[in-house]
């Protein structure tokens, strides 16, 4: 490497390391997990001794290649914004997989900007186990007297929330440079996350050539709704990466042939949906995810209600698909209301929603997991920007929109729960959840009371299948 380097490694323990490495030992707290905090002292001891400031987890590899780019793009930027890395991983056909992209992490489509021949836009998730300061950055960021909060659990982490305190509590704002971006991409050298999180590369071009076709003014830079709560962990928030929903795909009634997504994510379901030989058209969440899902076969729509539901003038539609959208909107009324004038006589309407009424969320409320810390504001929808979703609520939306909710036995009856659940009877166990579902499904007044209680306790998802009146 050209530049002079020096290297302080973090520990709990001493240790001696080769050449001139220098260890500081002692953990900030005593949680274990407090030690990435210990990198914030050494920052503010040692502000006038270098021009950069780089800190990273010790399984994220930083070339010279990584610093020379940041080092360039810096001298563009604004001083608030901060260029910053996103990480990878590759399977073992050589496949890249972008570990920084999943769940409801997601491009801001109104972010995106040029200056000169590099192109730049907002990632929502501010984690890469890793940044690099200038020395006039590290002193902003101390300026705003926040850069010493110590070791706590917050939307990140504790590990993760060290790593983002710069951006999350500094007044600093990470971009990342899409033009150039394997420039920005870091290997994660224990490629641990392969078939668990991320996004293939091809994905991932998909997303950074709707994001360039934004910034030229091709695509709307638009968001159909803020996917995002007011709580203080990101469990809920919507997610744009679903794996396909399979009970969704088993309660579409046979005789569906034409389905309209509303707030369509990459298109994981609706791909399912296609295979069994359906038409799709999807109201994407925007559209840099829109992007994905068409490239799946799905046809896009402007990501707005009222532009989208215009837009489709007299067309009309066999099924709607509300997948994990109408707990997260102001109105939800409105909205199903609004697209149920596009059924057909007779047409169906699928809901998906967290169930807050499953037995695990009760349980893990009483013994006070810290993820569960503002559940109470769950239902207030100005504190949360969330709906409290239980069976009942949902079947009131269908009810005052004009649709009639469906029995049990042709809706609920279909298995809901993940497959980690299936290993656990209290999460919904299915061996003997679906056995008792199938005894009941002989006896018509059994089931008509039973069934739904069983469902409403035992299946973290609700999915519920409806007909227009």
């Amino acid at each position: 490497m050209d530049y002079q380097t020096d290297i302080v490694v973090l520990s709990d323990i001493p240790k001696e390391l080769d050449g001139d490495i220098e260890v500081v030992v002692g953990l900030p707290s005593k949680n274990p997990w407090s030690l990435p905090f210990g990198h914030k002292r050494v920052f503010s001891e040692r502000e006038n001794d270098y021009e950069l400031f780089i800190y990273s987890e010790d399984d994220v590899l930083i070339t010279q290649k990584n610093i020379d780019a940041f080092l360039k793009v810096t001298k563009i930027l604004p001083e608030n914004e901060i260029a910053g890395f996103m990480r990878f991983e590759v399977d073992p056909t050589g496949m890249k997989y972008y570990s920084t992209i999943h769940s409801h992490f997601h491009w801001l489509p109104n972010s995106v900007k040029s200056f000169g021949e590099f192109t730049f836009a907002r990632f929502t998730n501010d984690h890469s186990g890793c940044y690099i300061l200038t020395k006039i950055q590290l002193k902003k960021a101390l300026s705003c007297n926040r850069f010493h909060l110590g070791p706590r659990y917050g939307y990140y982490g504790m590990p993760e929330t060290a790593a983002t305190d710069i951006y999350t509590q500094c007044k600093l704002k990470k971009v990342i440079c899409i033009s150039h971006l394997d420039d920005f991409m870091l290997p994660h050298m224990p490629n641990k996350y392969i078939g668990e999180i991320g996004i293939s590369k091809s994905e991932v071009e998909l997303q950074i050539a709707a994001l360039m076709e934004i910034n030229k003014g091709i695509l709307p830079a638009k968001q159909l709704f803020n996917p995002e709560t007011n709580l203080t962990h990101p469990l809920w928030n919507k997610s744009f990466y679903e794996l396909c929903q399979n009970e969704i795909l088993e309660i579409i009634p046979e005789v569906v042939k034409k389905v309209l997504s509303v707030g369509c994510g990459w298109g994981a379901t609706e791909y399912g949906i296609i295979q069994k030989g359906m038409e799709v058209v999807g109201i994407p969440l925007d559209s840099v995810i829109g992007a994905c899902a068409k490239a799946k076969g799905v046809r896009i729509t402007y990501p707005d209600f009222s532009v989208a539901r215009n837009g489709l003038g007299e067309e009309k539609f066999d099924c709607l698909l509300f997948s994990g959208i109408l707990h997260h909107l102001p109105d939800p009324l409105a909205v199903l209301s609004l697209f149920s004038e596009l059924l057909k006589s007779n047409g169906y309407v699928v809901i998906s929603a967290p169930n807050f009424n499953h037995i695990s969320v009760w349980a893990k409320r009483f013994f006070g997991d810290p993820i569960f810390r503002d559940f109470k504001y769950i239902g207030d929808f100005k504190k949360s920007r969330l709906h409290l979703s239980t069976h009942k609520t949902v079947s009131n939306w269908m009810k005052q929109s004009g649709i009639e909710p469906i029995d049990f036995i042709k809706s609920e009856l279909h298995l809901t729960t993940t497959r980690r659940e299936e290993k656990w009877f209290l999460h919904g166990g299915l061996k003997y959840i679906s056995k008792i579902r199938a005894s009941f499904t002989r006896h018509a007044l059994v089931t008509r009371i039973f069934l739904p209680l069983i469902n409403s306790t035992f299946g973290s998802k609700i999915v519920l299948l409806g007909r227009k009146i």
